[in-house]
């Protein structure tokens, strides 16, 4: 988690670079956040390994997340919101309700932004 939000507003990466990593690596998606509070987050993905510098809406970062966080023993009382989305100018906002079981799913959902005509 970084400090200070104004970090996160300001996440930028070499696109190739951070493709050839995530590739090697087997990296998906790298999520990067700020914690409001224990059960509130903004967060960015960068996406690269899907062609896409970001994300704007994760649901599948967001249940990693939410996992994390459980395995951590983190204060988030079942059930943690993110804001994505809102820096690249496409605010998503996603529920992770997380069961206190070890390895149980996560449940998420939210609302998020129609892709286009089509969709």
């Amino acid at each position: 988690m970084l400090k200070a939000r104004t970090t996160l507003a300001a996440m930028s990466y070499d696109f190739q670079r951070g493709k050839a990593l995530m590739v090697g690596r087997g990296w998906v998606t790298i999520l990067l956040g700020y914690s409001e509070t224990a059960r509130e987050f903004d967060v960015r993905n960068a996406f690269a390994y899907g062609g896409v510098y970001e994300d704007p809406a994760t649901g599948a970062a967001a249940a990693a997340l939410g996992g994390y966080l459980r395995d951590l023993r983190w204060p988030h009382s079942g059930r943690i919101a993110l804001r994505q989305g809102d820096d690249m100018g496409t605010p998503c906002r996603l529920i992770a309700e997380i069961d206190p079981t070890p390895a149980a799913p996560i449940r998420v959902s939210g609302t998020v932004r129609p892709l286009g005509e089509g969709f």
